[in-house]
């Protein structure tokens, strides 16, 4: 039965990555998303395979525009995904592209463009999109760019639908709740005939008690 109900939540599978540093990929405490400071190769390397692991365990991933938030409402936003056990960090486009080349999100490569964030669900493929999604609620100027699902390019619309996915516990009880009616129509059925017997015998009992 574990095993089965693993197979099941798959579909909707994994839940717990890492979050990265909210600031631009090697950017120094303190700097800008626009600061001057060049990347060495070897800064460069490092984060492309950072970002190369985290994409090849994702469930989901979200590129979000963030232009416009403040210093607190980005800190808060990193809490969120901390908390929800999601990978979120500012990286340089370039390096995003090629972070991404050898994985199931290089879909998602030729639409980065501009300012943003990539968020990644390892676990639960809908955790990121809920802390985008409720961010966005009272942050507009936090703007989905790009959504993939499992290596699928989306709608940024859909960010809504996947982030109504349920979670790995709800998906879990769904199926129980499926499988459960089933087994306990067919527990009734097979005890039916136990049950008239004992009907007929009790029935007896009492005739023969009145007589």
């Amino acid at each position: 039965m574990e095993v089965f109900v693993e197979r099941f939540y798959d579909v909707f599978s994994r839940q717990m990555c890492l979050v990265g540093p909210l600031r631009t990929a090697g950017q120094t405490p303190g700097e800008t998303a626009g600061g001057g400071i060049l990347l060495t190769l070897e800064q460069k390397k490092t984060i492309v395979a950072e970002v190369e692991d985290v994409a090849k365990a994702a469930q989901s991933a979200i590129a979000a525009e963030y232009r416009g938030l403040t210093v607190e409402e980005l800190t808060k936003l990193r809490a969120e995904a901390r908390n929800a056990g999601v990978y979120l960090r500012v990286v340089k486009n370039t390096l995003a592209r090629r972070a991404l080349e050898d994985t199931d999100y290089a879909c998602m490569k030729e639409s980065l463009t501009g300012p943003l964030m990539l968020v990644f669900s390892k676990e639960d493929p809908a955790s990121g999109a809920r802390v985008v999604r409720d961010f966005a609620k009272e942050h507009d100027k936090l703007v989905v760019r790009v959504v993939a699902l499992s290596g699928k390019l989306l709608t940024p619309d859909d960010v809504n639908n996947l982030a109504n996915m349920p979670t790995r516990d709800q998906a879990i009880s769904m199926l129980m709740a499926v499988m459960k009616a089933p087994v306990e129509k067919f527990v009734r059925t097979m005890a039916e005939p136990a049950n008239k017997l004992a009907r007929a015998l009790a029935a007896v009992r009492d005739q023969k008690e009145a007589g």
